[in-house]
């Protein structure tokens, strides 16, 4: 599924370069779920950036589904993050004047899906998470954990086949923790790949395998 060849992410400094990344070259199949580890600074938050398009890299190659991501245009890009991609992230990202249900309508406004099929996936979706009774709160007024659900919910909403979870307990007491780790292999276990950013050795485990980056550099996959 992921394919990234002597990746390259720096940012110029006057004359210098200041390297992040540097000639990353890992694959992830289809259907894996894979923890990126490392000490802050890394690199590990860019890495992901650059697999979900959110980033592009220095140099280096990055094949998505057998597609060149490198070579495509940025409207090509929007496309496969929307159709391909759900991000979860540790401060939620969720619009604060929009309540639970239109959060997680807000990613098929994009797909242009029709008013009565969002309608109908959005209902389908605060069923699954047990959240009907909160649609129409507004993210200020639920707990941590019920934010982080919301944020899952709305990288599932589009039904994606990656998802790439960045410190996703990261803001979570341990029981919230656990809840959205096996939520999580619950997703890879119908065939969604996982790709999480974590510092915690109990979430990696919850991963096949786990990917070591010190200094911007691969040092085990």
């Amino acid at each position: 599924m992921i394919a990234l060849n002597n990746i390259f992410r720096y940012y110029q400094s006057g004359i210098s370069k200041n390297y992040v990344l540097q000639d990353v070259t890992l694959e992830i199949d289809e259907g894996e779920f894979v923890t990126i580890m490392g000490p802050s600074g890394a690199g590990k938050s860019t890495l992901l950036h650059i697999m979900g398009m959110l980033d592009a890299p220095s140099g280096g190659s990055y094949n998505f589904l057998g597609e060149p991501v490198h070579e495509m245009s940025e409207k090509r890009r929007s496309e496969f993050q929307r159709e391909f991609i759900g991000f979860v992230f540790q401060s939620y990202h969720l619009i604060d004047e929009l309540t639970v249900a239109e959060n997680l309508e807000t990613p098929l406004l994009y797909k242009k899906i029709k008013k009565s099929q969002r309608q109908g996936m959005v209902a389908e979706m605060l069923d699954r998470f047990q959240m009907v009774g909160k649609k129409d709160l507004f993210p200020n007024q639920l707990s941590g954990g019920q934010q982080q659900l919301v944020g899952v919910a709305r990288a599932l909403i589009i039904s994606p086949r990656l998802i790439l979870a960045d410190e996703p307990t990261g803001n979570l007491n341990s029981k919230q923790s656990e809840e959205i780790m096996e939520l999580l292999t619950a997703l890879n276990g119908e065939g969604v790949t996982i790709v999480q950013v974590t510092h915690s050795e109990r979430n990696a485990e919850y991963s096949d395998r786990i990917i070591h980056l010190l200094d911007g550099r691969v040092v085990d996959s």
